[in-house]
């Protein structure tokens, strides 16, 4: 309740001051000029919501998969850990704008390439958190669940990644953040439809209100995601809890 205040508030301050005339509406459009655009360009901004959800949610999925499955053998193999480690952050380090090129090069322009690139850039938390949280299990839980004839993979995921959830649900959070913020950027970047394409062509033409109505989507979606994400969190701890 009180973060719905304080957004309301916040609100009605930047409206008034647009209002008053203490900023001009090209350099900071206000908040009913924000939603009067996005409701008069809805048509064509609903299609490219369209191409960036499907890249960000599909770059998260395969990141999530990716990044558990990865994590779980630097668990297990420590050679593994030593060589994958580095190069994811390496890769971390890498600016989404030096490599977009080669995706569009070997990708082109379609979304597949921005498939890759969020998959890519969102793998690293989900892999560490993962890895993490399976170090901080004691080791005397799955002892005692293999002494007491449970296989290593049931062990595996009865015990070890249940109790490694949490953990492994914080780092999908951090990547879920700006899975739809980096295919929009790859977007910006090189590509025929989308967010990213709908902020350049708003930004060439120096309408204000439409670069908010991008970033106003971009956070929804983002919203959206995390609440998925803590739904699934409570429903398979929950299971767990009892």
């Amino acid at each position: 309740m009180t973060a719905i205040l304080t957004t309301v508030v916040l609100l009605v301050l930047w409206q008034l001051w647009v209002a008053c005339g203490s900023i001009s509406p090209r350099v900071l459009s206000s908040p009913s000029q924000i939603v009067e655009s996005t409701v008069d360009s809805w048509s064509t901004l609903l299609p490219a919501t369209f191409i960036t959800a499907y890249e960000g949610i599909f770059g998260f999925i395969i990141a999530a998969i990716v990044g558990i499955a990865l994590g779980i053998a630097m668990f297990y193999w420590r050679s593994v850990h030593d060589a994958a480690y580095p190069l994811l952050a390496i890769a971390q380090t890498v600016p989404l704008i030096t490599i977009a090129p080669l995706f569009i090069i070997w990708f082109g322009f379609e979304p597949i390439g921005k498939v890759v690139i969020t998959a890519v850039f969102a793998i690293f938390p989900i892999t560490v958190q993962t890895y993490r949280g399976m170090m901080a299990v004691p080791r005397f839980y799955e002892d005692v669940a293999l002494t007491c004839g449970a296989t290593p993979w049931w062990t595996l995921w009865h015990v070890t990644l249940r109790v490694a959830s949490r953990q492994i649900f914080s780092g999908m959070r951090i990547s879920a953040a700006y899975v739809f913020s980096t295919a929009a950027t790859a977007e910006y970047l090189g590509a025929r439809n989308g967010l990213g394409i709908w902020l350049q062509a708003a930004f060439n033409s120096f309408r204000t209100p439409l670069i908010f109505s991008a970033t106003l989507v971009i956070a929804v979606l983002t919203a959206i995601l995390l609440g998925l994400i803590s739904v699934i969190e409570r429903l398979s701890i929950g299971s767990c809890d009892e």
